[in-house]
């Protein structure tokens, strides 16, 4: 996704849904859920040196967001962030890297990023620089950034004025020309911050058929009723396969079609009243629009299949209604980014002409009715016309093909966790970060939770199935690897003075 930051003055919003603030002393920055004062809203410059890196300056006491040399607590890593006027330039430097639909800011000092701390405090809304070591803090260094209208910031004088120096001094490198009003909108990255969308058509090169695994591990399902599209784990099953088509005319858009001949379909119905979410669905169209159109964009070994308008192919996690759940979506949120990223899983192969040019290569030819084709793990097999998907000998054939593929076994089970506040309380709120766990007892479980929180000397809980209430896990963990979803108290907690009272610990 390109991410093309135009403007002066930013919010910058944590993974914890808070933002960036500078103190009221004029010297330590933290994490607050009050994005509307002036000391939320940083005036961002480019480094005239560099065009690479940018300063943060806070609008409210005109000091710039440092990466300072004291350690936040002794004895670990990371350091403190704090607001300063200019001394040592290469602090007050950060390096904006998109990842997705969030931005990571790399300080200038050993490379390390900046980084919104959870947890208790004294981590509670702290915000350090520092490099995340684990999975459980690999978000903590994501940030959304909402642009600010330059005309809101008022009479700023200081903030007006910096805006039109750069107009003056950077409308020329930037290849572009802003009016000189102060208030005009300013390129804050160079050319070269801005990311390049990568296609993620390769994935899909000589493939015929398709199935499509969401980062819940659960596979893209047209359901029996013809209409509706959720999620299951049973990836071996017929209405798992997607046939691929590609738009003629375009070489970087698909559709795909299910078991039952109808397509995949972007509609224009929400999901639930009052939410962003729109529902996908199997339709066929009388004629093909954009709606039936995918744009698969490439993010490392996954793929974001994106909308005509925008929007992308979202695998919805949580609790009913949403849980299994299929929606068209911007996620806005770091904790639900994941959930437009799929694994492409190629079913069947198609042939393709090497003397055509690179544009008619994503035509593909489908072979003709008993046509040998090549199936991978079985040689040449006969594959029917597509429009035989109902016939006793395609269902034959099918079970023979999806045998091959039958779904991965998990080398270990998966751990599903939320972290309880000082009370007990959890937020349910989907189904909580989670991770693949090969240990067997609790102890290896209790230190990977560590490792994954970054807290010390917890409690593992888990909730009674018969009130609900949490209780510390104390025997061998279940048998057969079966999935678990855990609660991690912090042992600086009342919760865990009251576990320490009755004699539970």
């Amino acid at each position: 996704m390109d991410l093309l930051i135009k403007t002066g003055a930013v919010k910058l919003r944590s993974h914890l849904e808070k933002f960036l603030v500078g103190d009221e002393n004029n010297e330590t920055v933290r994490q607050s859920r009050n994005g509307s004062s002036r000391r939320a809203i940083w005036i961002v410059e480019l480094c005239s040196h560099n065009r690479d890196t940018i300063r943060l300056k806070n609008l409210s006491s005109g000091l710039y967001l440092t990466a300072s040399d004291t350690p936040f607590l002794l004895g670990m890593t990371g350091k403190q962030v704090v607001q300063l006027s200019i001394v040592d330039p290469t602090r007050v430097e950060w390096e904006p890297i998109c990842d997705g639909f969030q931005i990571k800011f790399r300080s200038a000092i050993e490379g390390k990023y900046l980084r919104a701390n959870g947890g208790t405090p004294p981590w509670r809304n702290s915000v350090t620089y520092d490099t995340p070591l684990t999975g459980g803090t690999h978000n903590w260094t994501f940030w959304d950034v909402e642009p600010v209208s330059l005309p809101d910031l008022g009479s700023n004088t200081d903030a007006l004025s910096t805006f039109s120096s750069f107009n003056s001094v950077y409308s020329d490198d930037l290849g572009e020309s802003y009016p000189n009003s102060p208030l005009s909108v300013i390129s804050t990255m160079s050319p070269r911050l801005l990311t390049k969308k990568r296609s993620g058509m390769d994935l899909f090169y000589n493939a015929k058929s398709v199935r499509l695994k969401s980062h819940h591990d659960k596979y893209l399902i047209a359901e029996e009723d013809e209409e509706s599209v959720t999620q299951d784990r049973n990836g071996s099953a017929r209405n798992a396969r997607w046939v691929l088509e590609f738009v003629q005319g375009s070489g970087n858009a698909i559709r795909l079609k299910s078991c039952y001949g109808k397509y995949l379909t972007a509609s224009n119905l929400p999901f639930l009243l009052g939410m962003t979410g729109r529902k996908v669905v199997q339709s066929l169209p009388t004629r093909l629009d954009s709606s039936v159109e995918w744009e698969p964009t490439r993010d490392g070994s996954h793929v974001k299949l994106k909308t005509r308008y925008g929007n992308y192919l979202r695998a919805n996690g949580g609790l009913p209604p949403w849980r299994n759940s299929i929606t068209h979506d911007v996620p806005h949120r770091t904790a639900t980014r994941d959930w437009v990223l799929w694994d492409v899983d190629i079913l069947e192969i198609s042939d393709y002409d090497d003397k055509k040019n690179d544009h008619e290569k994503f035509e593909p030819k489908f072979e003709e009715e008993n046509k040998p084709v090549f199936v991978p793990g079985r040689g040449p097999e006969k594959v029917e016309d597509l429009d035989s998907f109902g016939s006793d000998k395609f269902k034959k054939q099918e079970s023979n093909v999806s045998g091959t593929y039958s779904p991965p076994k998990h080398d270990g089970r998966l751990i599903y966790y939320h972290i309880a506040d000082d009370y007990g309380g959890v937020d349910d709120e989907g189904e909580g970060n989670s991770f693949t766990f090969k240990g067997h007892s609790v102890v290896e479980l209790t230190l990977k939770l560590e490792e994954e929180t970054g807290l010390e000397d917890i409690i593992v809980c888990t909730r009674s199935p018969l009130n609900g209430k949490l209780y510390p896990l104390r025997l061998q963990l279940p048998p057969n690897n079966a999935t678990m979803h855990i609660v991690v108290v912090p042992s600086t907690s009342r919760l865990a003075e009251e576990f320490a009272k009755v004699g539970i610990l």
